[in-house]
C-alpha cells in the first residue's frame, strides 16, 4: 500500500503542477480575450457614434435641399417681376398717346400682378437685397463709381437692378453704383 499512496501522491502532485499551469493560461486567456473584448466594444461605440453623425448630416442636407427646392424657378421668375415693373414705370400719361383711363387700368393690373409676384416670394422666404445699409461686395454688384459731394465713399449712389435673396442665398445680386 505504501507504493500505492506514493503513486497517488505523485500524481496528485503532477496534476497539480499542470492545473497550476493551465491555470496561468486561463488567466492569460482571460486577459487577452477581455483585451479583445474592450476593443470590440470600441470599434462598436465608434462605428454607432459615425452612423448617428452621418444620419444628422443627412437630415440637415436634407432639410436644405428642401428650403432651396424652389431656387432656381424663382431665378427665372425675376426678369418677369423686371419687365413688369419696368413697364408699369414707362409711360405717363402726358407722354403716351393714349386714353388716360385705359392706361391707368394698365397699369393697376401691372402694379397688382407687381404685387402679387412680391406676395408670392415672401411667402417663399425670398426678399429684396437691402440697400439701406450701404454697399456688400455679399449682396451687391457695383458697376460703378462715381463721385458724389452728398454721401461717403463706399455708399450706395444709384440701384439699376433689384437684387433678391432667398433666405441667406443670393438668388441675385443688386446692380448698383457707388461713391469713389
Amino acid at each position: 500500500m505504501d507504493k500505492e499512496n506514493e503513486n497517488n501522491l505523485l500524481d496528485n502532485e503532477r496534476e497539480m503542477e499542470l492545473g497550476e499551469e493551465n491555470n496561468g493560461e486561463n488567466i492569460d486567456e482571460i486577459q487577452l480575450l477581455n483585451e479583445k473584448l474592450k476593443e470590440c466594444e470600441d470599434k462598436y461605440l465608434r462605428t454607432h457614434a459615425d452612423f448617428e453623425n452621418i444620419k444628422k448630416r443627412m437630415e440637415k442636407e436634407k432639410f436644405t435641399a428642401i428650403s432651396y427646392a424652389h431656387e432656381q424657378f424663382a431665378r427665372d421668375l425675376l426678369p418677369i417681376i423686371d419687365a413688369l415693373e419696368i413697364a408699369s414705370n414707362t409711360c405717363d400719361k402726358e407722354e403716351c398717346d393714349v386714353d388716360e383711363n385705359l392706361l391707368d387700368k394698365v397699369k393697376e393690373g401691372i402694379n397688382l400682378t407687381i404685387e402679387q409676384f412680391k406676395k408670392a416670394f415672401e411667402k417663399h422666404g425670398i426678399e429684396l437685397v437691402d440697400i439701406k445699409e450701404g454697399f456688400n461686395p455679399n449682396f451687391h454688384e457695383a458697376v460703378m463709381q462715381l463721385d458724389s459731394e452728398d454721401k461717403n465713399s463706399g455708399e450706395i449712389l444709384e440701384v439699376f437692378q433689384k437684387g433678391y435673396k432667398i433666405k441667406d442665398r443670393v438668388l441675385r445680386p443688386a446692380m448698383v453704383s457707388i461713391v469713389k
